[in-house]
């Protein structure tokens, strides 16, 4: 079995133990995130196992357990896991999409841009200038309208 396999697969094993304590501590659409996020690193690390099966190879077995980057006691806490796990995950594609198994490659990279979107979904939303104060971002001022009219742009000239 590739190195690059098995690390999917290592990042999968811990990515299933890592959403069993966050749907532990979160409750109502983080749970329900959450078991969304279980089910789909879940059904990954199944079809890992199965390719290595094919293949004639022997997957290796999970840990019986895993130790979480920080303590996970908060909802708060939960979300910060789930988000770092996805990218965990997602680093541990990369090596996979580099394969010169065409079909390893796009499992890679269907899993990348899935663990992508999931870790976005986790992740507060980022203003338009992080760092900048809100006031200073130029963005439109409530109640403020500009009376000088704005010429329509003409392409060409």
């Amino acid at each position: 079995m590739s190195k690059a396999l098995a690390r999917a697969l290592a990042a999968e094993y811990a990515a299933v133990y890592a959403y069993g304590v966050i749907g532990a501590r979160t409750s109502g659409n983080l749970r329900l995130r959450a078991n969304a996020g279980f089910d789909a690193h879940r059904a990954r690390r199944d079809q890992l196992r199965t390719l290595i099966i094919q293949r004639g190879e022997k997957p290796e077995e999970p840990a019986p357990t895993y130790q979480l980057p920080f303590e996970v006691a908060t909802p708060a806490q939960a979300v910060r896991l789930a988000a770092q796990i996805e990218d965990g995950v997602l680093a541990a594609y990369l090596e996979l999409a580099a394969d010169p198994d065409p079909g390893l490659r796009q499992l890679a990279a269907q899993a990348m841009q899935e663990c992508a979107l999931r870790g976005y979904g986790w992740r507060p939303a980022i203003p338009a200038f992080p760092g900048m104060p809100a006031a200073a971002q130029g963005g439109p001022t409530p109640g403020v309208t500009d009376p000088t009219p704005v010429p329509p742009a003409t392409i060409g000239q």
